[in-house]
């Protein structure tokens, strides 16, 4: 055999990580695993794009192991309440460690919703029971883990990590918006989940905006200064379907 012949059948060095398909949403954590990276966390939020309510962020562990009961695991705006529902305590029996955290309103109009999104990312990673070897976010860079992280678009229709800590996030938080609305009532809470419906504007201009609402919104400051007129001009650009909310 020649020499260029040998060389040819020599594996590259350094070693290279072989990334495989694997079924489901499993492919990135399995290659992750695969090459001494796990366990893998999958962070996600549901929230950032409401007007009212907390922020939510949850950090889920799942393992290497592809459990049946999660098989139809996806994005959770992709999934219907009713599957959410179910799903969620099967994540959080099955998870290796789980973790959700909720940033209130005053918090987000102090610091800005993106910096609430990456401090509640760090957060919840840092309320896992158990260290990951690595973090996979949902289309955000996160500085300041303990441990390598990347940063997936589109990470919730990816890994099944990041799916399973989206729907932890979104059960969470519309669970806490249906006991807002049956605390302040009035605006629809429970239907909308605080986000930018034209049901929710016509209850802001009506009675005003409450303890719950993120005050640095341009919709919000126009229903505290009751400028109707301008409350209905940035709902225009807001206005949202709950089904699509995130």
């Amino acid at each position: 055999m020649s020499s260029t012949s040998r060389s040819r059948s020599r594996p590259p060095w350094p070693p290279r990580p072989v990334i495989r398909r694997s079924s489901g949403l499993r492919t990135m954590e399995s290659a992750l695993d695969r090459n001494g990276l796990g366990p893998v966390a999958g962070v996600d939020e549901a929230g950032r794009g409401a007007c009212a309510g907390p922020l939510t962020v949850a950090a889920c562990v799942l393992g290497g192991k592809a459990h049946p009961a999660l098989a139809d695991l996806n994005d959770s705006k992709k999934l219907t309440e009713k599957r959410r529902e179910e799903l969620f305590p099967k994540i959080q029996r099955l998870a290796l460690a789980w973790s959700v955290v909720f940033i209130d309103a005053d918090e987000i109009d102090r610091i800005g919703v993106h910096v609430a999104n990456i401090e509640g990312m760090r957060r919840a990673v840092a309320g896992l029971a158990m260290m990951p070897g690595y973090v996979l976010t949902d289309g955000f860079r996160v500085p300041g883990l303990p441990v390598p992280s990347l940063p997936v678009i589109g990470g919730d229709a990816t890994a099944a990590c990041i799916a399973a800590a989206s729907v932890l996030a979104k059960v969470s938080r519309d669970r806490v918006m249906v006991e807002m609305d049956a605390e302040i009532p009035g605006y629809g809470f429970a239907v909308h989940k605080g986000y930018s419906t034209r049901a929710h504007a016509v209850a802001m201009s009506e009675l005003g905006p409450c303890s719950q609402h993120r005050m640095s919104y341009a919709n919000v400051v126009a229903a505290a200064a009751a400028r109707t007129d301008e409350v209905a001009s940035v709902l225009g650009r807001m206005d949202c379907d709950e089904r699509n909310a995130r």
